[in-house]
């Protein structure tokens, strides 16, 4: 059976300025959270997850993901994007884990963005208004550390004990004023200057 879903969760920001610098193209962070039933809430420790994970994770993430398009305007507009989930308090972290690791969920978005990059994450345990840090990093370069972006949420009344709270996130660009070089260059510098080195 389909995850059952409880609320369907929006949240959106975008930078206008930051440093006291106006940002030339703002910068726009969204976040679509999904309460769902803990679908292993209650039947104890439970060996195998991948029932449960054929039943709803593909449809879920489909649902997610068409939201995360509308509300952004669009794939074109997506270049970072990441995933979240936390699992209430009588839930394990596997169980939060099941839910977004898997590709039956995560290629409905890597596919409709067509990213490269695997999709960065977190997971844990949490009541009510726990802190959802969510990172994102680029659809196409994982050593572009100016796409290195953190999105937080809160949501006041989830996850209930018996409920897991998945989220998909997108930016539509890197962070403002972004000056840190990439890995690829820290890695030619520490070369050449290792390669300098005396012996």
């Amino acid at each position: 059976m389909p995850f059952e879903i409880r609320k369907i969760v929006t949240v959106k920001e975008t930078t206008f300025q930051e440093g006291e610098r106006v940002v030339t193209t703002p910068v726009t962070m969204l976040a679509v959270a999904a309460i769902i039933r803990n679908p292993w809430h209650g039947r104890g420790y439970v060996h195998d997850l991948s029932v449960e994970q054929k039943d709803g994770c593909a449809q879920l993430g489909q649902q997610m993901v068409d939201i995360i398009l509308e509300e952004i305007g669009g794939a074109e507009r997506i270049e970072a994007y990441g995933k979240a989930a936390v699992v209430g308090m009588d839930g394990e972290i596997e169980h939060a884990s099941a839910v977004i690791h898997n590709l039956r969920f995560g290629n409905k978005y890597r596919d409709a963005v067509k990213a490269e990059s695997y999709l960065t994450f977190t997971n844990k345990r949490g009541g009510p208004g726990t802190s959802i840090q969510m990172p994102l990093k680029h659809l196409h370069d994982a050593a572009a550390r100016s796409h290195f972006l953190t999105m937080e949420i809160i949501l006041p009344e989830a996850p209930a004990p018996h409920e897991i709270v998945v989220v998909l996130g997108a930016s539509t660009g890197g962070r403002p004023h972004a000056r840190i070089q990439d890995r690829n260059f820290d890695a030619a510098e520490l070369a050449a200057e290792q390669a300098a080195a005396p012996v």
